[in-house]
């Protein structure tokens, strides 16, 4: 099994910044596909950003693309997420995932509890 634990959450105003951070514990593999999806009130849970093992392979949603930035550091355990002139549309609880497949859809093995984003306009 492996634990997902998000941090870097909070409140930002619109045109800021934050970076989410997301340490695996636990039976962890520096081959996981790791990503990132969000969900806000009443919305299903959607992509916002995933990469592969070696970060070789990035994709992000449309909504993000060009604003928010994926990486992860292995020897770390830990994945990020870059975000960049965040507007009221992002606000929502962001989650950590981890699998084995690169995927778009939320089809992951692991999640972790969330962080909470929230953008003021």
């Amino acid at each position: 099994q492996v634990q997902l634990a998000e941090s870097g959450g909070g409140l930002v105003q619109a045109g800021g910044s934050l970076r989410l951070s997301c340490v695996a514990s636990g039976r962890t593999s520096n081959r996981y596909t790791m990503g990132w999806f969000r969900q806000a009130p009443g919305k299903e849970r959607e992509f916002v950003a995933v990469i592969n093992w070696s970060g070789s392979i990035t994709n992000y949603a449309a909504s993000v693309k060009g604003r928010f930035t994926i990486s992860r550091d292995n020897a770390k355990n830990t994945v990020y997420l870059q975000m960049n002139s965040l507007k009221s549309g992002d606000t929502a609880v962001y989650y950590c995932a981890a699998g084995s497949t690169l995927s778009t859809l939320p089809m992951y093995d692991y999640w972790g509890q969330g962080t909470q984003v929230t953008v003021s306009s």
